[in-house]
């Protein structure tokens, strides 16, 4: 009897394991549009495609007067272990956050071993708004940023 319960919880425990991983990319639709900001001087865009093929694919860059100053190619992908937030800021080679948290309207991605960022948040806010922000070790110091966006229409 003791192995037997022992087996179920194991299975029990698999399962929860599965099915914490087995989160869709198409749940996280809600930020697949244009959104536009500002931090100072700088106006920030930031635009992702819907979901397809179990990918979204997004696309940052920040402005000041006539120049870009920054751009990012970024993805939100399914691979066999989770989801995964993949930037290339400036196009450099790719860094991924693994989704760790992911509730309705908010999800974050986190990667530990990165200096900075470690952690990426989006959330919604209100009916039009996008809350971003990153985290983590910048010169043994823990920084957070965040960015507010407005819905931008196509």
């Amino acid at each position: 009897m003791l192995l037997t319960m022992k087996t179920i919880l194991m299975f029990l425990c698999a399962l929860g394991l599965l099915a914490e991983s087995a989160s869709d990319v198409k749940d996280l639709g809600w930020i697949s549009r244009r959104w536009a900001g500002t931090v100072g001087r700088a106006a920030i865009e930031e635009a992702w495609t819907d979901c397809a093929a179990g990918a979204m694919l997004g696309v940052s860059r920040t402005v000041v007067g006539e120049r870009m100053v920054m751009f990012e190619y970024l993805r939100i992908v399914t691979k066999p272990d989770g989801i995964y937030y993949v930037a290339q800021p400036n196009g450099r080679p790719p860094t991924e956050f693994k989704l760790t948290k992911a509730e309705k309207g908010r999800v974050v991605f986190e990667n530990p071993q990165h200096d900075h960022p470690k952690i990426i948040t989006y959330r919604l806010d209100g009916a039009d708004g996008l809350v971003a922000t990153i985290e983590g070790d910048e010169k043994g110091q823990h920084k957070k940023q965040e960015f507010r966006f407005k819905k931008q229409s196509n």
